[in-house]
């Protein structure tokens, strides 16, 4: 199989895709599909490097099954694949009624094509080669649209998160939070009044293959209510005990 180069950017350091990548950000769970694991592994650092956790997998089969037993936010999807083909994945998803957005990545570029590809489902296509910036772009976009957001600023009462500049505010001053609690509270954020399972959170704030585990989940949501409740009051995120945990907007 012929392969189309990734035209990221080769001298950029991380400091410097920071300055391209200044606007809209939110953590969400990725999973990327490519066979060819030069160009999987920078659009896996990229996504990364946003606070996205991302699962890559080079075979359509094996895609096919994390799909059906996972949730995921996006999807990064090559057409050519080994075992299923891209359009085939994606049409399957379609047809089961899962409206997860997705990328169609591909080196086609003729009209018809592309044609082909948002006909089996997807919501947009881009061609290799491509510029890191534009990937990232078209991720954020696909994000905004599934969660229905139209500011970059996210409130609950009063904190507010800032996914693009990775800052947290509770009345005005300022949080100091770690990268997970982050990704916690975000999630919460974002999903204000509808209650998840410990296990839920789990698998859509941890990546399947890091160090999660309920302790760590729990050890996590203590660490945060300290950070952003009020003490005396009812904590922003309540136990629904036997059900789940939910923040209320």
């Amino acid at each position: 199989m012929q392969r189309v180069p990734f035209t990221s950017l080769p001298a950029c350091s991380k400091i410097e895709l920071s300055r391209e990548l200044r606007i809209y950000q939110v953590m969400a769970k990725i999973l990327v599909v490519d066979d060819d694991n030069d160009l999987a592994g920078m659009l896996e650092d990229t996504l990364t490097f946003e606070h996205h956790a991302v699962e890559r997998v080079s075979d359509g089969s094996e895609a096919a099954y994390l799909l059906r037993v996972c949730k995921y936010d996006a999807i990064v999807l090559d057409w050519d694949l080994p075992g299923m083909s891209g359009i085939e994945i994606c049409k399957s998803l379609r047809d089961t009624g899962n409206t997860t957005p997705v990328l169609m990545l591909t080196g086609k570029g003729a009209l018809d094509d592309k044609e082909a590809g948002l006909d089996a489902g997807a919501d947009d296509y881009l061609t290799k080669p491509f510029q890191a910036r534009e990937f990232s772009a078209r991720i954020r976009a696909l994000l905004r649209r599934s969660a229905g957001l139209t500011t970059n600023i996210l409130k609950v009462r009063d904190l507010e998160l800032d996914p693009a500049s990775f800052r947290v505010t509770k009345g005005g001053q300022e949080l100091k939070l770690v990268q997970r609690e982050f990704q916690l509270l975000e999630f919460f954020m974002r999903h204000t009044n509808k209650v998840f399972s410990a296990e839920a959170l789990l698998d859509r704030v941890w990546a399947s293959d890091s160090d999660a585990s309920p302790e760590a989940f729990r050890t996590c949501l203590t660490r945060l209510r300290k950070k952003i409740d009020t003490q005396g009051q009812e904590s922003l995120i309540t136990t629904m005990h036997g059900v789940g945990y939910r923040m209320e907007a």
